[in-house]
């Protein structure tokens, strides 16, 4: 009792980890197992595959060090909380120039179409994707899943555990079936990432946002466990709300997808 008493003040300054330093090194291990396997190195993908499982593996002993400072050792305060969700806007600010970048290469080559692409967009010999087929029923998931995280998130306030968990759920099945149809889409597509700078573009960006969803879908899946073991009050639920704020980044994000390179890029 002594030792969580000793942490109630207003600073955030938890225990010496080893996980940062080898979250550093796996990042490495991953990113050069996968250039060596993109320049034809058989041994890359098994370097690329130990990155991949040490990441995973420090995630979750890393989450296992966060769970327990702010559940169970009480250092995760009021003044520590407003600190953590300023961290995390700004972080989700950071996802948004990343996107941006994304978005200019887009604009960059769509409103002033070069020679070599026929001068015409999308370029000649590219069929793009109807918006009004998977990209429309997606956005409607999508959309959907952000209003059941919200209700999540209100009945957690109200301090309904059982609406709580449904919410998390219904959002959890609805991004399943968002990341299976564009899968499909991804299999169904006339073009590749190869095809001109058009295929470039689509793949990176919806490829980048799909990988989004994905990591999205984790961070609920990790809120739901949680909330099952009675981790989440009304007054302490940080964690949940991280994930909100960033299933509503994802939410944003799809929209201007979808009106930008579905809608007005295909046309």
């Amino acid at each position: 009792m002594s030792k969580v008493l000793s942490h109630r003040h207003a600073f955030h300054l938890v225990d010496p980890s080893p996980w940062p330093f080898i979250a550093s090194f796996a990042g490495l291990t991953l990113t050069s197992g996968a250039v060596m396997w993109m320049h034809g190195y058989i041994s890359g993908f098994t370097v690329l595959c130990m990155g991949q499982l040490l990441i995973l593996s420090c995630m979750y002993v890393w989450w296992r060090d966060v769970v327990r400072e702010a559940t169970f050792e009480g250092q995760h305060t009021s003044v520590v909380q407003t600190g953590m969700r300023t961290g995390v806007i700004l972080f989700i600010v950071s996802e948004i120039m990343f996107f941006v970048g994304f978005f200019w290469a887009f604009f960059h080559s769509s409103l002033a179409p070069m020679p070599d692409i026929g001068g015409v967009w999308p370029p000649v010999g590219i069929a793009p994707l109807s918006p009004w087929e998977i990209p429309l029923l997606n956005t409607v998931i999508l959309l959907s899943s952000g209003a059941t995280v919200t209700y999540a998130h209100h009945a957690i306030l109200a301090g309904d555990r059982k609406h709580s968990l449904l919410g998390l759920i219904y959002t959890i099945v609805l991004a399943a079936i968002f990341t299976a149809l564009q899968g499909f889409e991804y299999l169904e597509a006339p073009f590749t990432i190869a095809d001109s700078v058009y295929g470039a573009c689509f793949f990176m960006a919806t490829g980048f946002h799909g990988a989004h969803v994905l990591i999205g879908t984790i961070f609920l899946f990790v809120c739901l466990v949680r909330l099952i073991f009675h981790h989440f009050t009304a007054e302490h639920h940080f964690g949940l709300e991280a994930a909100i704020f960033y299933w509503h980044f994802v939410d944003v994000v799809w929209l201007f997808l979808f009106v930008a390179i579905y809608w007005w890029g295909g046309v």
